[in-house]
């Protein structure tokens, strides 16, 4: 027996195999750098998420599914953002402000429908304000354009705006608005730490058109994704869903007098 254990042990020294338990080789395999692949990577983002930006999406009841699919859209575009389930139309528009207080948010959009063919949209920065209502006209869902641009979902956008934005002051109050609701925080926990798609304001018949585009790395340039939306302002307040009036649009003409 003895005999046929020294032959065994004569055939593994031969063949090279050593007498090491597997917890050695492995912490071996480490130690020379061939275990590299256990190692775990660090994290993408190291910065701290200090603009604590968070955007309540929701809308009232009586929207069609154009006016659906447009929220869901935005909330995909948006990692900031957050959704509620529909609020009564009984209800009043400063009962948003506490929605927006128990969802944490301090911003919001609220897309309010009348007759079930006029849609209204809000955009707000609750509960302080100011606020500003506009007619939304000429939806296009994502669903709708079938383009041919695409973006990673979570990355941060760009934000181009017209140069007019500069000119007015009411402009240029709707330009920060602009700024902090769409403008995804960096670091944030959901957002992808590249830019790679442009939101467009543009200013054009006295209404804010808004296009979302893909930035092809090849050359720069741009390819619309969608969706896409024309904004008719009516008021600003200096209030959240309400108060003083700073700013009212001699232009505005309401669906109703346009019907007639």
């Amino acid at each position: 027996m003895a005999a046929y254990r020294r032959k065994r042990g004569l055939i593994a020294e031969s063949s090279g195999r050593s007498k090491k338990p597997k917890l050695q080789q492995k912490a071996a395999e480490n130690e020379d750098g061939a275990g590299d692949e256990f190692t775990i990577p660090p994290p993408v983002s190291e910065g701290k998420w200090l603009n604590k930006e968070r955007v309540l999406i929701f809308s009232s009841r009586g929207i069609n599914f154009r006016t659906r699919h447009l929220m869901q859209d935005l909330r995909t575009l948006m990692p900031h953002a957050k959704a509620d389930t529909k609020m009564d139309r009984k209800d009043k528009l400063f009962v948003i402000n506490e929605v927006c207080e128990m969802k944490n948010c301090n911003k919001c959009i609220y897309f309010e429908a009348k007759k079930k063919q006029d849609l209204y949209m809000w955009i707000s920065n609750a509960p302080e304000g100011p606020s500003a209502k506009f007619l939304v006209q000429n939806i296009h869902t994502l669903a709708e354009l079938k383009m041919t641009g695409n973006c990673l979902k979570g990355s941060r956008p760009l934000l181009s705006f017209d140069p007019a934005f500069d000119r007015d002051p009411y402009l240029t109050v709707l330009k920060e608005l602009f700024i902090q609701i769409f403008g995804t925080p960096r670091y944030h926990p959901k957002s992808q730490p590249f830019v790679d798609h442009v939101f467009a304001f543009s200013l054009a018949d006295k209404r804010i058109w808004f296009r979302n585009y893909q930035i092809i790395e090849e050359d720069a340039s741009l390819v619309e994704i969608g969706p896409r939306f024309v904004l008719n302002l009516i008021k600003i307040f200096k209030g959240s869903f309400g108060g003083p009036t700073l700013y009212e649009n001699p232009h505005y003409q309401s669906p109703n007098m346009v019907r007639s």
